[in-house]
């Protein structure tokens, strides 16, 4: 039989963050949430219902804000399980020469130092439980795409991911890159339908969360069929 597990996910309050705290409350689990927008955390909470789910409203980006939010979530759950550090951004202005620099700023702070804060705060509390950290890269991440800023964040994303799971495996630690080709979020402008679907991720995550301890799922990577 399944253990439920106490989850705190990242960039929780839509898209991958939302689905993935649907699907695991869904499967018998039970998340702490945390982003920048209160108002949707809350709304989250009222489907997902209090018991199952508390709220965390924070900055990513600040490492005391983090730091508070991860004490908390251990504190009131008891333990932490598993952290999902999946807050991230990209830029309007593609490409390096015509590249945006607050852009760029802006991004690689949610992208790469909130994956570090998310990370380091949350390790000795996964230390305790033998846990799980995953953390969201991006196809973008495997690939060269020509003078993309957003893609060398995931890069480093990529790269630590792999880099972390040796760390943790030193203690019987978890740690699972996942990295999706176009998903259908809030992250564009116009609808992505044919795309992968912020479900599908859930489902990656969720299946990582759910392997066997003996199983340490170093990398799922998914990209739309069409």
């Amino acid at each position: 039989m399944m253990t439920a597990k106490i989850v705190l996910i990242t960039g929780a309050s839509s898209g991958i963050g939302a689905a993935t705290a649907k699907k695991l409350v869904a499967a018998g689990h039970k998340v702490a949430l945390t982003a920048r927008s209160k108002d949707k955390l809350h709304q989250l909470q009222k489907q997902l219902g209090s018991e199952n789910c508390r709220v965390y409203p924070a900055d990513a980006t600040d490492a005391n804000a983090i730091e508070k939010v991860i004490n908390e979530a251990a504190t009131e759950f008891g333990q932490l399980d598993c952290v999902f550090a999946n807050a991230g951004k990209g830029v309007s202005s593609p490409g390096t020469e015509k590249g945006d620099i607050d852009e760029w700023r802006s991004m690689l702070d949610i992208n790469i130092n909130a994956l570090l804060y998310t990370a380091k705060y949350s390790l000795p509390y996964l230390r305790k439980t033998k846990g799980h950290f995953i953390l969201t890269s991006s196809a973008a991440g495997r690939a060269t795409i020509k003078g993309s800023i957003y893609g060398a964040s995931k890069w480093f994303a990529y790269g630590f991911g792999r880099n972390l799971a040796e760390e943790m495996k030193e203690w019987g630690g978890r740690c699972t890159t996942i990295c999706p080709g176009m998903v259908n979020t809030p992250f564009f402008d116009e609808p992505k339908e044919d795309k992968l679907q912020p479900e599908d991720v859930a489902d990656a995550v969720t299946y990582a969360v759910e392997a066997p301890h003996r199983n340490s799922v170093r990398e799922i990577y998914l990209m739309p069929t069409n």
